[in-house]
């Protein structure tokens, strides 16, 4: 079964009315950050949060009636599972889901919301799908896979039809890989229908699989490892789709985990929008200046999905803050008496400074008096205004230690 424009734009005619066609938007921050015009396809904004249901709901539709009451079983490390439970639950198919136990709590429940079995094991993606092996075995349910078939990446591929549609003078789209489906079906239709057109994939430095299979020209495995980007976290890229990626793709470049972290804080600040890891690998290459080439260019970097742990999204605000200096952690020694620390709490709200925490310690100091060290976590507008707000209380007396 081979991969082409025709199969691509079957898929669409196939899941039109039910896969929405997601919005696309210039964004000029960006566009200034890179030097070139940046445009975000918006794939968070899909049903399941993710573009997965694509490929997912295009596979039940070739699916035969005897296949689908014997239901269905997937592998997935979150929005595959998810596409795949919404597509079956919409045919009245019954799904089970096997889900690493390193799955964001917020896809596993979202999964069983949407109406399929899960069962967690293994801590990545090649374990647990090991295991999805297993019990489709037990169960003779037909095996979806998330990447390696021909009827997924053309679901998958849905994406550049759409971009062509909305840009055609697009000259680069950049796309995240973890098994490679979903840059296979993308980079198939838009080089068919634009030859001249670059495809670039991203995938975490941690696992770099793709990237490893190109340098030695045949499919590799290399050790797995626990990302932000835990959606192309995937030790081995699919052989299906490795064919096309050899063919079509123009460039694979990889990214840190502080490069993706940053990248999440970035379009949630500057764009309003809540990102996954994985959704934020093209823009992290993009700020990281990883594609070269794309001075004055018109770039689409894919927003692949959206689901992410709330937690570990407020994990990444703070620590980006922190970075940027625009939340600072000291501490002050002062005489524990009335008012003391509530003059010097409001002389830090005069200064512009919001007092996110406040830790009180009483002590003696050396001379055998009584005072107290007190810790301060506050949030300013810039590394500037912190160091004002630092410099300012020293003129007025205190004993100022910054925590770095």
């Amino acid at each position: 079964m081979e991969l082409n424009l025709e199969r691509i734009k079957k898929a669409q005619e196939n899941i039109k009315g039910v896969v929405r066609k997601t919005p696309m938007f210039y964004t000029s921050t960006f566009s200034k950050k890179c030097g070139c015009n940046v445009y975000l396809k918006c794939e968070n904004k899909q049903k399941t949060g993710a573009f997965k249901l694509r490929g997912a709901y295009n596979k039940l539709v070739n699916l035969t009636e005897e296949e689908k009451k014997k239901g269905v079983i997937a592998s997935s490390a979150g929005n595959h599972a998810q596409g795949v439970a919404y597509a079956a639950t919409s045919f009245n198919v019954k799904s089970t889901i096997v889900m690493p136990l390193t799955a964001p709590q917020a896809k596993v429940a979202a999964t069983k919301g949407y109406g399929a079995e899960v069962i967690q094991a293994g801590q990545v993606y090649d374990e647990c799908h090991d295991k999805a092996v297993e019990v489709q075995k037990e169960t003779g349910a037909t095996f979806l896979e998330p990447f390696n078939d021909v009827d997924v990446m053309a679901g998958q591929g849905t994406i550049s039809l759409e971009i062509l549609e909305d840009l055609p003078e697009v000259d680069v789209i950049v796309v995240p890989i973890g098994g490679g489906g979903l840059i296979s079906g993308m980079a198939t239709a838009a080089k068919a229908i634009k030859p001249s057109i670059r495809i670039v994939g991203v995938e975490p430095e941690i696992v770099p699989s793709t990237k490893a299979a190109l340098e030695k020209g045949k499919v590799t495995t290399v050790p797995g490892a626990k990302s932000l980007a835990d959606g192309i976290s995937v030790s081995t890229v699919g052989d299906e789709c490795f064919k096309y990626i050899q063919k079509y793709v123009d460039e694979v470049v990889t990214i840190s985990e502080d490069e993706i972290a940053h990248a999440m804080f970035q379009i949630a600040e500057r764009n309003k929008l809540v990102v996954e890891g994985s959704g934020a690998a093209p823009l992290a290459a993009l700020l990281a200046n990883k594609v070269k080439g794309i001075e004055g260019k018109n770039v689409v970097a894919l927003v692949s999905g959206g689901n992410v742990d709330i937690a570990t999204t407020a994990k990444i605000i703070e620590r980006e803050l922190v970075l940027e200096k625009r939340r600072i952690r000291f501490e002050v020694e002062l005489q524990d008496k009335a008012g003391t620390l509530g003059a010097l709490i409001s002389e830090i709200g005069k200064m512009g400074g919001n007092v996110v925490t406040v830790r009180q310690n009483s002590n003696w100091n050396e001379k055998g008096l009584e005072s107290a060290d007190v810790s301060f976590e506050i949030t300013v507008q810039s590394a500037e205004h912190g160091e004002g707000i630092l410099k300012s209380l020293k003129d007025h007396g205190y004993a100022v230690k910054l925590h770095q």
